[in-house]
């Protein structure tokens, strides 16, 4: 008997765990988008030179990032903050009137969090110096490297919470006709930079981190809210910016989560299902949906996609 019951209770958290990936796994390849944030990597490589390494990464992590057409991405925590800064400009009443003005509390917030360390950086020229530079590029004859190690932590921005961790690493090594970078260095210039073997060290590391990024999504979960209840018509806060598109089906419930008495740290977050919901049409930041099952569906309850 006790044996029937261990089985029992082993295939329960089985089933569980299972429909969590399931869902999960369903929802990426659905293409549902998630919205992510970068934040500056800190250089801990202990390297200085004319260019700077932080800003380098970021620029062609926020880049590659936004060439997978995977993810929302947000700009880097420097460019909400001129964001921000240009929103509080025009509210302070010093900026020409119009009819066209810059509104505040619109901002996308970030469901993930991506942020790290550099830990390592080395450029090396070996067998002559001689060549031309133009533009912060030196072009010469010589055997020129560069390798770069970082270390990115994907953050559930709800919690704080690291959600995976990922150790990068990216080597170029090219002999014959090198290309480096001259005094003037990174400038913002992606193109140019990524033509560099300091910047095809840093691509190929990055590339590496968002690889290890796109296999996490399935254990990520999905979720958007319910905006508003109208009828038997239900409008949610995921659009065709999130990858929703018409005929895709979601199930709406009561979203329960467990909390640590001690801490306050999310312990574990269920969702109670009253209903099932199917998308009629779609707009850039939200869809219109039809109920199809259950009944009970209201304003804030939490959205996820259905796996039937």
């Amino acid at each position: 008997m006790r044996l029937t019951v261990l089985f029992s209770t082993i295939f329960i958290c089985f089933m569980t765990i299972y429909g969590c990936l399931t869902t999960n796994a369903l929802a990426k390849e659905k293409g549902l988008k998630y919205s992510i944030a970068v934040s500056k990597f800190e250089n801990k490589a202990n390297w200085s030179g004319q260019w700077n390494l932080g800003d380098a990464w970021g620029a062609v992590l926020t880049d590659s990032l936004n060439q997978t057409g995977k993810f929302i991405v947000l700009g880097e925590k420097d460019m909400r903050a001129e964001a921000m800064a240009e929103q509080d400009f025009a509210s302070s009443g010093r900026a020409a009137g119009g009819g066209k003005k810059v509104v505040t509390g619109q901002m996308t917030p970030g469901q993930l969090l991506i942020k790290g360390d550099i830990t390592h950086f080395e450029e090396s020229t070996g067998g002559g110096s001689g060549g031309i530079g133009f533009g912060g590029v030196r072009v010469g004859g010589s055997t020129n490297s560069s390798e770069i190690n970082a270390v990115m932590y994907i953050i559930d921005s709800s919690t704080g919470q690291v959600l995976a961790s990922k150790k990068c690493n990216g080597k170029i090594s090219k002999k014959g006709l090198s290309v480096g970078l001259s005094r003037d260095g990174f400038s913002g210039n992606i193109g140019g930079f990524k033509k560099t073997n300091a910047g095809k060290a840093i691509e190929k590391a990055v590339d590496e981190a968002i690889q290890f990024l796109i296999a996490q999504i399935a254990e990520i979960p999905w979720t958007g809210s319910v905006i508003m209840v109208k009828g038997k018509q239900v409008y949610i806060n995921r659009g065709e910016r999130e990858g929703v598109s018409a005929g895709q089906t979601f199930d709406v419930g009561e979203s329960t989560i467990l909390r640590d008495p001690d801490t306050g740290e999310v312990l574990d977050q269920s969702l109670e299902t009253v209903g099932k919901i199917k998308v009629k049409s779609v707009k850039e930041k939200m869809a219109i949906c039809d109920i199809v099952e259950g009944s009970g569906i209201a304003k804030g309850m939490t959205v996820k996609y259905s796996e039937s």
